[in-house]
């Protein structure tokens, strides 16, 4: 064998053998799959994925990285399939809209998206933004610019006219004009279709449809449907077309229902799901994100004279205290649920008080971990990638202080954050 072959399966021999591991040692583990934490386990690391789960503390080579998370309890990332990250709701909120430029928003999103990935949240869920920043905040994200989570966004929401995302309501009529496709307004079958391929055009990565009236937008309506079944049926055939998921934002027990039958993927909020709601979405495997925390926000705002223009408070105070309710009955009666909290409504970065409203309504506390970790991958269609801790899985881990299935008031103790092998957050000392 030629010296200069020689040395160079030397060299690759050696990378191979003493390649740097990351080795986390768990005091309990909670893997995603299981419905018990597991104690003393080891993860290994290699890159920016999970390589083997071990019993006990392994040591690893002399060359390999030690964390010791021995008091905390490991997850996989968790992950929030309803946010807005290019905003979030102040007393001045409404009068942002007037003077806040594009860029203004953008800015924002980059603390935002900063502050929900150090809070343990690694993947989310954007639905609903304006002027394309969040599409151009989950570019920047994935090139590395700037420090947030995994997001997958759906651009522009689509509304019918004066609908919940019209993004001319409250206009005087000389401003008002008539936002079409282009803008996320459609009426009709056709505006539809085009409103969703608009959507492709513009980078989306799934769909998200206003069905019905919403809390927030200011108009006289909270739950009332705002798009006919054909509507809906166009929407989500279009989207799957293109390979979309759809969401749904739907209060309304009609609009819920019209969307259910449609086939869309998920409904938001769902505050006036009833039974028959219920049925539907069991029967066509329908996911519901309850958003327990901007309901319970919105409702706590609108007490505060003044906090909402006088459109918007008695919607809030009116819906926002159904969602707990309504969650209860879902999960009782076996409604598939995913971890979604509608950040922008409340503060980016406190997301896991939708752990503690779930535990409160009766979910057990192993339940709403796996909601926010292989039950929201099951939704993305991403279980291949994320959502558990187990060999061949993309490094996406968070640890707490202690132990939450004893005190889910733990998930707001964040300690340590990994996403794709990349620690971002450690508070934990290092052996």
């Amino acid at each position: 064998m030629k010296k200069p072959i020689l040395i160079a399966l030397l060299a690759c021999s050696l990378c191979t053998t003493y390649a740097q591991s990351v080795i986390l040692h768990c005091g309990s583990l909670i893997d995603g799959i299981g419905n018990n934490a597991r104690q003393h386990v080891s993860v290994i690391i290699d890159g920016n994925r999970i390589t083997n789960v071990k019993e006990g503390f392994v040591t690893g080579t002399p060359q390999d990285k030690v964390i010791d998370l021995s008091k905390q309890t490991v997850t996989p990332g968790w992950m929030d399939m309803h946010v807005h990250l290019d905003g979030e709701m102040t007393k001045e909120a409404f009068v942002d809209e007037y003077t806040m430029n594009p860029a203004d928003y953008a800015f924002h999103s980059v603390v935002f998206a900063e502050r929900t990935l150090m809070a343990g949240f690694t993947t989310v869920r954007d639905l609903g933004g304006a002027n394309g920043v969040n599409i151009s905040l989950r570019n920047a994200i994935n090139a590395g610019l700037i420090k947030g989570p995994r997001v997958f966004t759906a651009g522009k929401a689509i509304s019918a006219t004066g609908g919940h995302a019209d993004p001319s309501n409250s206009y005087r009529r000389d401003l008002m004009g008539d936002p079409g496709p282009k803008d996320g307004v459609a009426n009709g079958p056709e505006e539809c279709r085009k409103a969703v391929r608009q959507a492709y055009k513009y980078g989306s990565d799934l769909i998200k449809v206003m069905a019905t009236g919403g809390v927030l937008s200011v108009a006289r309506d909270g739950s009332s449907p705002q798009f006919s079944e054909e509507e809906l049926r166009v929407i989500v055939a279009t989207a799957k077309d293109y390979g979309f998921k759809v969401a749904a934002h739907a209060h309304g027990t009609e609009g819920i229902k019209r969307a259910i039958r449609a086939g869309v993927t998920s409904i938001e909020h769902g505050s006036f799901m009833d039974d028959e709601g219920i049925a539907l979405a069991k029967q066509y495997g329908t996911w519901y994100v309850p958003t327990l925390t901007a309901g319970r926000s919105a409702a706590d705002s609108a007490k505060i004279p003044g906090y909402y223009p006088a459109i918007i408070t008695p919607k809030a105070l009116t819906i926002g205290p159904k969602l707990q309710t309504t969650f209860a009955r879902a999960y009782k009666a076996g409604v598939k649920i995913a971890f979604g909290t509608d950040a922008a409504v409340f503060a980016h970065g406190k997301n896991w008080l939708e752990f503690t409203y779930m535990v409160e309504a009766g979910m057990p506390p192993i339940d709403a971990i796996k909601s926010a970790t292989i039950k929201a991958a099951e939704l993305l269609g991403i279980t291949d990638k994320l959502g558990s801790i187990t060999p061949g899985k993309l490094a996406d881990i968070v640890a707490v202080e202690g132990d939450p299935l004893q005190d889910i008031q733990r998930m707001g103790q964040v300690s340590f954050v990994m996403k794709e092998g990349v620690i971002y957050k450690n508070i934990a000392s290092e052996k």
